[in-house]
C-alpha cells in the first residue's frame, strides 16, 4: 500500500499528506474531475485559489485556472494520450524546484490523481525528495462518464461487481500485466479507461478469455 511505503498521515479536514518533510513549500496533487467544471470539488477549488504555482495537464479543464490568483504561475504539461509535451521526469524535478522555492504548488490532473494518473508516482517522488505534500481526491470518469450516459455501473440484478483497467499500458512494459483471463469474466462490470486506441485488441483479450461476444458494451469518448 502507498501509505505504508511513503508514510502518510491523515488530517482533520479529510486528507491524506506525507509526514516528514524537509523544504518549506507544498504541493498538493488535485483531481480535476473529468472534465465538467461542476464536478471539481470545493477542496479542489480552495486549494488552486491560494496556490502560487498551477502545474495542469491536458485532461484538466483549463476553466479551473479562472479560480486562480491573478499573480499565479501556471504551466502546461500537455499529458495526453500517453505524450506529453513534458516527460514525468521533469514533472518530478519542476515539482521539487517550485516546492524548494517555498511556493504552494497545485499539481492538476484530469480525473483522480490516482487513478491512471502518475499520481502515485508524483507522491513517491515528493515523499523521496522530502516534500510536504497532500491528496485531494477528484471525481475519476471511470464512474462519472457512464453515469452521464445512463449506465449504472452496478445494478442489483445484473451487477454486483466492477474492475477499472486501462486501454493504454506504459510501453516500456515487456509483458503486459493485464490478467485478462481473470478479469473478462471475473467481475460483472468492467470499465476500461484510455481504451479507444487498442479497442480491437481489448475486444480480443476480453472475448477470448470467456467473455460473451453478446455482452452488452458502450464506447464513450
Amino acid at each position: 500500500m502507498l501509505s505504508k511505503e511513503i508514510n502518510l498521515g491523515y488530517n482533520d479536514e479529510g486528507g491524506y499528506f506525507h509526514m516528514k518533510h524537509n523544504k518549506p513549500g507544498k504541493v498538493y496533487l488535485v483531481g480535476a474531475g473529468p472534465g465538467d467544471i461542476g464536478l471539481f470539488t470545493l477542496k479542489g477549488k480552495e486549494c488552486v485559489e491560494r496556490a502560487d504555482v498551477i502545474i495542469y495537464d491536458y485532461l484538466a479543464n483549463a476553466a479551473i485556472l479562472a479560480f486562480a490568483r491573478p499573480d499565479t504561475e501556471c504551466i502546461f504539461v500537455g499529458k495526453h494520450g500517453g505524450s506529453s509535451i513534458m516527460p514525468q521526469e521533469e514533472i518530478n524535478r519542476l515539482l521539487t524546484k517550485k516546492a524548494s522555492e517555498g511556493k504552494t504548488i497545485v499539481r492538476l490532473k484530469g480525473g483522480d490523481p490516482f487513478i491512471f494518473g502518475r499520481g502515485g508516482e508524483e507522491a513517491e517522488h515528493l515523499a523521496a525528495t522530502g516534500i510536504h505534500f497532500e491528496i485531494i481526491p477528484g471525481v475519476t470518469s471511470a464512474i462519472s462518464v457512464p453515469a452521464y450516459a445512463g449506465i449504472p455501473l452496478t445494478h442489483r440484478k445484473y451487477s454486483s461487481t466492477i474492475g477499472i483497467v486501462t486501454g493504454n499500458e506504459d510501453a516500456k512494459k515487456k509483458k503486459s500485466a493485464i490478467a485478462w483471463d481473470k478479469i473478462a469474466t471475473g467481475v460483472d462490470t468492467i470499465v476500461i479507461l484510455m481504451g479507444l486506441r487498442n479497442l480491437s485488441s481489448i475486444v480480443k483479450n476480453v472475448t477470448g478469455n470467456g467473455r460473451s461476444p453478446d455482452t452488452p458494451a458502450a464506447v464513450i469518448q
